[in-house]
Order: structure tokens, then C-alpha cells, then sequence
């Protein structure tokens, strides 16, 4: 399989040039984006570096991390690339790590796999308390609105996809700007994509990180949600319905009735001054218990049914029939 690596630039000069001199021989290609960088990266890779596999794509505007990678992965589908590394030019993803990245995608056990600093609890030492906090808190956010309760540390920029997932995740709906990692989990949920995460120790240095916490706090939360509901929908109502699509709304219409019951007869009796009946208090407690385990169990259902067949899997067992039959006539 062809290998390529994308590397987006902006504001990375100082370490861009170490980060490709470190990149093995078993990738092919490397893609550098200079996204309207301010310090001219692209045009310092150019006239520095004397590998022969980088190619340097320039924007003519600043379109962000997620807009500097979705031009590397339509260049690299139109160079027929197999898997594509996205690497970060600050140096803080060691490139050397690129062969267990790009190891389950060939083995196909992966569509898609992704860096994890919290492995081991040893490599966390060196990542601040902050960060740690902040991880940890929007893992489990987009465990929620992606379906895969199995990976952590969303935000972690190193990742590999095989040409198969790419080809059909709508790259252009893709975030431009640091949802693109998060938002990438979505789409690869819906496509049933099997995500791995690859064990890394967290590297902190003199590199600045663009992503702020204000920004974390005010543009994440709008877009989680958004995401979490549009998987639901997609995948327990448009594309299948099954039990855990039952449990969902029989669940959320028994704690809405439950909720208005309760809530109207309590209204009542602060009013008139007459306490509750035994049988009005059970009325309203009966449904928001039944259908509070009925989301219980549709939860568990969601976290026991993440994608285990690979898409590159399945599309290859799906072209070998196509020209069995092609053979056939």
C-alpha cells in the first residue's frame, strides 16, 4: 500500500524541517499545506528541504487545521494514496510512531486509528493539569456524540484512515477549524468506520498551542450536541430501527408524561394547599422510573454495539464479488 503523510502548516517553521527529516522510508509522499502561514512555511520547506517526497500545497487563505488536512486527503485520493498519516509540524507527534499507526489499518482490523496519551499514566507527568482535565472531560463528550465509547483524548492530531473511509466521508462538510478531529469521529461513526486508538506519551515543549480554552468552552459544546443528535438519528431512525430505537422513545415519552403528570399535580397542590394522594405520587413516579431504564438499557446497547468490520473489509469482499461476476459473464 502507497503511504502518504499530511502535515499542516501554520506558524510551525522553527520545527517543520525536523519533523520531515525524522518521517521513515516506507511513506511515499508527503504532503506539506502552507495554510496562509505568516512565517512563509510552505516557501521554507521549499527552498530547504531536499526530500523528494514532499509536495507543498499553498492556500491562498487561512482555512484552519481541518481545511489544511481535507486539501491533503483529495490530493492524495487523486494520487491514488492507500493510507494517509496526519502528522502535526510543531513536533510534538513523534514521526516514528507512524508504523503502529499504519499497522492495524494494514493488518484490516482499522478504517481508522488515532493517538491516546492516557495509555499509560506515566506519560501524562508532562502534560499540564489543565489539559489533563480539559481531555478527560471532552473524551467522554465525544464518547457520547460519536458512539465510540472505547476512544479517548478526541482533540490528539495524530491519526491515520485508509483510502476506503475517505472516499466516503463528505470531506467538504468536514469542520474547518479544531472540531475537525472530534467531527471526524462523527462522520466516521456514521459511516460504521472501526476506530483504534494508538498508545503515545504527550510531548510539551516551547511550541504554542492555538486552541484555547475559551474556544474549547464557547464553539465545542453547540457542535457536540449537534453532532450527538444527528448520529442518533441517523443511526437508530434513518438507517435502522431497532430495539435500542424502541427503548429511546418509550423511554423519553414515559419521563415526559411522568414529568408533566407530577409536575402539573404539584403545581395543584401548592395551589389549593391539599397534599398529594399515595396514587397520584405513584402515577408520576411509576413512568420517570420505567423510562428512565429504558434510556438506561438503549445507552447500553449504543456502548456494546460499536463497529467491529471494517469498512475496507467489507468493500473489498464486496469488489471481489463484483468481478467474480463480471468473470462469470
Amino acid at each position: 500500500m502507497r503511504i502518504a503523510v499530511a502535515i499542516p502548516c501554520y506558524k510551525v517553521k522553527k520545527h517543520i524541517l525536523d519533523v520531515i527529516t525524522r518521517i521513515g522510508d516506507d511513506v511515499d509522499t508527503i504532503y506539506v499545506v502552507d495554510d496562509c502561514c505568516p512565517e512563509q512555511s510552505g516557501s521554507y520547506v521549499s527552498q530547504n528541504s531536499t526530500d523528494s517526497r514532499v509536495k507543498v500545497i499553498y492556500h491562498a487563505q487561512n482555512q484552519g487545521v481541518g481545511g489544511a488536512i481535507v486539501t491533503a486527503y483529495k490530493q492524495a485520493l487523486d494520487d491514488d494514496i492507500d493510507i494517509v498519516v496526519k502528522i502535526d509540524g510543531d513536533g510534538q507527534m513523534d514521526p516514528e510512531l507512524l508504523p503502529h499507526f499504519v499497522a492495524p489499518i494494514l493488518r484490516g482490523e482499522a478504517d481508522y486509528t488515532k493517538g491516546s496519551r492516557f495509555f499509560a499514566l506515566e506519560s501524562l507527568t508532562s502534560m499540564p493539569f489543565v489539559r489533563k482535565c480539559g481531555n478527560a472531560v471532552l473524551s467522554f463528550i465525544n464518547k457520547v456524540s460519536s458512539g465510540y465509547w472505547q476512544v479517548m483524548d478526541p482533540t490528539n492530531g495524530y491519526t491515520a484512515i485508509h483510502c476506503q473511509a475517505l472516499q466516503l466521508m463528505p470531506l467538504d462538510k468536514l469542520s474547518k477549524r479544531y472540531f475537525f478531529e472530534s467531527d471526524m469521529l462523527f462522520r466516521l461513526g456514521t459511516l460504521r468506520a472501526v476506530v483504534q486508538d494508538i498508545p503515545m506519551d504527550a510531548v510539551y515543549d516551547d511550541e504554542e498551542s492555538n486552541l484555547s480554552i475559551k474556544k474549547v468552552l464557547v464553539d465545542f459544546p453547540p457542535l457536540y450536541i449537534k453532532a450527538f443528535f444527528k448520529r442518533v438519528f441517523y443511526t437508530y431512525f434513518l438507517r435502522d430501527f431497532n430495539g435500542a430505537s424502541m427503548k429511546l422513545v418509550l423511554g423519553l415519552l414515559l419521563m415526559l408524561i411522568g414529568s408533566v403528570w407530577g409536575g402539573a399535580h404539584w403545581i395543584g397542590s401548592i395551589v389549593s394547599g391539599d397534599e398529594a394522594t399515595t396514587g397520584t405520587v405513584m402515577l408520576a413516579v411509576l413512568p420517570l422510573i420505567m423510562g428512565f431504564q429504558l434510556l438506561l438499557s438503549a445507552i447500553d446497547y449504543d456502548m456494546t454495539h460499536a463497529p467491529k468490520r471494517p469498512l475496507q473489509r467489507w468493500f473489498s469482499c464486496t469488489r471481489r464479488k463484483i468481478v467474480h461476476t463480471e468473470k462469470k459473464r
